[in-house]
């Protein structure tokens, strides 16, 4: 799909998508309003069928109507933007704008131009209003409702259904020299992108989908971005004292993988210890969970608890699709990638119930449910990643049921160490409209990770599961600022709906890009 902006609205299309907020539904007869001059050209058909259909402008809802050749557009569509605020109408813009698309591509149209009557102030880091940020929102969510996993499928079902061309025309658009106007609507392709690559990850079979390939798609789209790579073999794990990772790693057949992506800018020192000034404004380690399949080992999971975990490296998939666009838009800070990537599966080889391991940060650990094998990879790959000595770790986990239970299957739960950096976060997120809730992290429920034979054990009680999980992982990260995003729930998805398709989201990838290039931004102190 091509896509460009575009101040008029008079040139020939197949579908002029509007996306509308309640109070763009009054249509005085007189008024110079976008909806009114239409409906004077339509002869009040707009006014009929808001009217006719109830409509109401609600978030999502459709409005079609055909022109009979009284509009350059064959079609006019309105996609209400609900009781968007200041703060949401960024993703609330996202959503129409892959509404508009999916609703193209459904009644065959080629081409579309999305526009709105009026522009409420979009949240920008400084707080003002801004027409690259409708730019940025309505290139990602075009993109996003594009999107289909259609790899496996034949006949019909396989053929390919794209836009060819698609315009951005939102008021004040020539208040915004061109090169502004492709740089906002580059930056949501960009997003875009990385969250169909995430995407595309996660919906893969896990037959196909095995660790090596993981680490071979990933590694091959980093470098293709301009980032470097490591991959290090189970050898290379086992001197470096990897003991959780490897012994989750036992039972499958597969070989693991521990991938670990890096932009570091031009003008940084590459030399060893911290990097010297010119050099980045910041060092993130980003941490995903890499187990591309979850038999659960011997605490073995139900058929319908196994369903969907092939999913279960969606964390792994964002940091990693994440880490190729910061290359791609050559963000001034440092970011590393890691994911350290196994099946967990079930044979004379698996790791058992009351054996005793010991983490690569010397911490030993009794382990007393072999499927909660997530937090043994995730605290290897911490203490891997706080070797590089980050100013901020964050990782990213499909890793407890108990999550969804508390928050549903939409919203995140987030823990955090420090105050500072948890409530950046979240702002990031609301920016970025992607659903996360902060969680505690109370010290008292740390007594069911004690051991009477280690360090820790791996799992406490039923109660508070995600918690305990979030404090199992603290134990590893020191007093470094750190975020641990539980993405069980909204990792995939039952059905569509705005900007999402169904099954994996790529959940997680635009807060990291919105969070990293707020850091980007900001002066190192004020981080």
């Amino acid at each position: 799909m091509q896509l460009q902006t575009r101040t008029s609205l008079d040139a020939p299309t197949d579908l002029l998508a509007i996306a509308v907020l309640p109070g763009d539904l009054d249509l005085p007869a007189s008024g110079d309003g976008l909806l009114s001059v239409l409906d004077r050209a339509l002869e009040g058909q707009i006014r009929q069928a808001i009217t006719d259909e109830r409509y109401k402008a609600k978030a999502g809802q459709r409005l079609g109507l055909s022109t009979g050749g009284r509009l350059a557009s064959r079609r006019i569509l309105l996609i209400g933007l609900g009781e968007a605020s200041p703060a949401t109408i960024g993703p609330a813009t996202r959503d129409a704008a892959a509404t508009a698309a999916r609703y193209a591509l459904s009644v065959g149209a080629r081409d579309v131009i999305l526009t709105t009557p009026t522009l409420p102030g979009f949240p920008s880091p400084g707080g003002a209003p801004s027409v690259t940020d409708w730019l940025s929102a309505a290139a990602l969510g075009l993109h996003l409702g594009s999107y289909r996993f259609s790899k496996y499928l034949t006949g019909e079902s396989a053929e390919a259904r794209e836009l060819s061309d698609a315009w951005l025309s939102p008021p004040e658009l020539n208040s915004i020299p061109e090169p502004q106007r492709a740089q906002a609507v580059a930056q949501g392709i960009r997003t875009a992108r990385a969250i169909a690559f995430a995407r595309d990850l996660v919906n893969e079979p896990a037959g196909e989908l095995t660790p090596k390939a993981l680490a071979e798609r990933t590694v091959s789209h980093a470098l293709s971005a301009g980032a470097s790579a490591t991959v290090l073999s189970a050898a290379e794990c086992r001197s470096r004292g990897m003991g959780l990772f490897l012994a989750v790693a036992r039972g499958s057949d597969e070989e693991p993988q521990f991938v670990h992506l890096s932009w570091i800018p031009e003008t940084a020192s590459t030399s060893a210890g911290r990097t010297d000034a010119p050099g980045p404004r910041r060092r993130v380690v980003l941490v995903g969970k890499g187990v591309t399949f979850d038999s659960g080992g011997l605490s073995l999971k139900t058929t319908e608890g196994m369903l969907d975990m092939k999913t279960d490296m969606a964390g792994a998939a964002a940091v990693l699709s994440a880490l190729a666009a910061v290359a791609e838009e050559k963000m001034p800070i440092e970011v590393h990638a890691i994911a350290a990537c196994t099946e967990n599966m079930l044979s004379a080889r698996s790791y058992k119930l009351g054996d005793v391991l010991k983490s690569m940060a010397g911490k030993t650990v009794e382990i007393n449910n072999t499927d909660a094998e997530g937090r043994l990879t995730l605290a290897d790959a911490l203490t891997y990643g706080l070797a590089l000595r980050p100013d901020i770790i964050l990782d990213f986990a499909t890793l407890t049921g108990a999550c969804i239970v508390a928050l549903g299957p939409h919203t995140a739960g987030v823990m955090s160490n420090h105050e500072g950096t948890l409530q950046e976060w979240l702002t990031a997120a609301r920016h970025a409209g992607e659903d996360m809730w902060p969680l505690p992290l109370p010290a008292r429920l740390g007594d069911q990770l004690k051991s009477d034979v280690a360090d820790l054990r791996n799992t406490g009680e039923r109660w508070g599961g995600a918690l305990t999980a979030g404090l199992f992982l603290k134990e590893f990260v020191d007093k470094t600022p750190w975020i641990h995003v539980d993405l069980a729930g909204p990792s995939t998805a039952r059905k569509e709906w705005g900007a999402l398709a169904k099954g994996g989201t790529g959940f997680g990838v635009a807060t990291i890009l919105e969070y990293l290039r707020t850091l980007s931004r900001a002066e190192p102190s004020k981080i």
